[in-house]
C-alpha cells in the first residue's frame, strides 16, 4: 500500500514539473507567432516612402490664369509697335485685336495679345524695355485649380455612371426599359459634354495669357495750333449751327406747350388792361 502511494506521489510530482517546463515554451512559441520578425533598416525606410507615395496620389498641377493690362506714353508709335511685334513673335504669341485712333491731343493704339503662360513674364519684360513709367500696369493671377479638380471629378463620376447604364442597356429586354435607359444615357451624355467644354475652356485660359497694351503719343500744342486752328474755328461754327438747329427742333417738339403759354400770357395781359381802364 505504501509502495502504491509512493508511486502515485512521484507521478504527480513529475507531471507538475512537466507542466511548469512546458508553459514557458508555449509562451515563447505564442510570442514568436504573434510578433513578426523586424524588417531590415533599409527595407523599413523604403516601405515608409512607399506608403507616403501611395497616400500622396498624383496631384493635378496648379492651374493659374494670368492677365495683364498696360498703358504708357511713347515718342514713336511705329517703333514701339515694331518692338511689341518682335516680342510677340519671340514668345509665340498672337494679336487678337489691333485698333488705333486720334483724339484732341494724342494719337493712340490698342492691342490685345495672347501669349503662352510660360512666356508671360518674358513677354512683359520685352514690352517694358524703354518705357520710363506706366500710367497703368495691372497684373493678375487667378488660381482655378480647385475648380478644375472639381470639374474633373464630376466628369469622371458621370462617365462611370454612363458606363453602368450602358451595361444595363445591354441586359435590358423590355422596350420600356430600353427607352428609359436611353433617356438617362442621353441626359448623362449632355452633362458629360458640358463638363468637357468647361474643362477645355479652363485649360485654354490657363495655357494662354491675355495682355492688353495701350500706348499713345502726345501731340505738341504748337503743332496742334498750326495744323488744326482753322479746323477748330470751323468746328466751333458747325457746333453753333447745330446747337441752334437743335433748339428749333426742340421748339417744334414742344409747340403745344408754347402755344398754351402764349395764350395764357395774352389773356392775362388783356385782363390787366381791362382792370386799369
Amino acid at each position: 500500500m505504501r509502495y502504491i502511494f509512493f508511486l502515485t506521489c512521484c507521478f504527480l510530482v513529475l507531471s507538475g514539473c512537466n507542466k511548469t517546463n512546458s508553459h514557458p515554451e508555449d509562451l515563447a512559441v505564442s510570442s514568436v507567432e504573434m510578433s513578426s520578425p523586424p524588417p531590415p533598416a533599409g527595407a523599413s525606410e523604403s516601405e515608409a516612402k512607399d506608403k507616403v507615395s501611395n497616400l500622396a496620389s498624383p496631384e493635378i498641377p496648379q492651374k493659374i490664369i494670368k492677365q495683364a493690362s498696360l498703358r504708357f506714353e511713347t515718342n514713336d508709335l511705329e517703333k514701339t509697335f515694331d518692338q511689341i511685334k518682335t516680342a510677340i513673335t519671340a514668345n509665340k504669341g498672337t494679336i487678337l485685336s489691333d485698333s488705333e485712333g486720334k483724339d484732341y491731343n494724342s494719337i493712340f493704339r490698342n492691342l490685345t495679345v495672347k501669349v503662352p503662360s510660360q512666356n508671360f513674364d518674358p513677354f512683359l519684360s520685352s514690352v517694358s524695355k524703354g518705357v520710363s513709367y506706366f500710367e497703368r500696369k495691372d497684373i493678375s493671377a487667378e488660381d482655378v485649380t480647385e475648380q478644375y479638380i472639381d470639374l474633373n471629378s464630376r466628369l469622371k463620376t458621370k462617365q462611370k455612371l454612363e458606363e453602368r447604364y450602358l451595361q444595363i442597356l445591354q441586359k435590358a429586354t423590355k422596350i420600356s426599359e430600353i427607352l428609359e435607359i436611353e433617356k438617362q444615357i442621353s441626359a448623362i451624355r449632355e452633362e458629360i459634354e458640358a463638363k468637357q467644354g468647361q474643362l477645355k475652356y479652363l485649360e485654354s485660359r490657363v495655357s494662354e495669357s491675355t495682355v492688353t497694351i495701350e500706348f499713345y503719343k502726345t501731340i505738341a500744342e504748337q503743332e496742334g495750333v498750326k495744323t488744326s486752328y482753322g479746323s477748330k474755328i470751323w468746328t466751333a461754327f458747325k457746333s453753333g449751327f447745330f446747337g441752334l438747329s437743335s433748339f428749333f427742333i426742340w421748339l417744334l417738339s414742344v409747340w403745344p406747350f408754347v402755344l398754351i403759354v402764349c395764350a395764357a400770357v395774352y389773356f392775362i395781359r388783356r385782363r390787366f388792361k381791362r382792370k386799369k381802364q
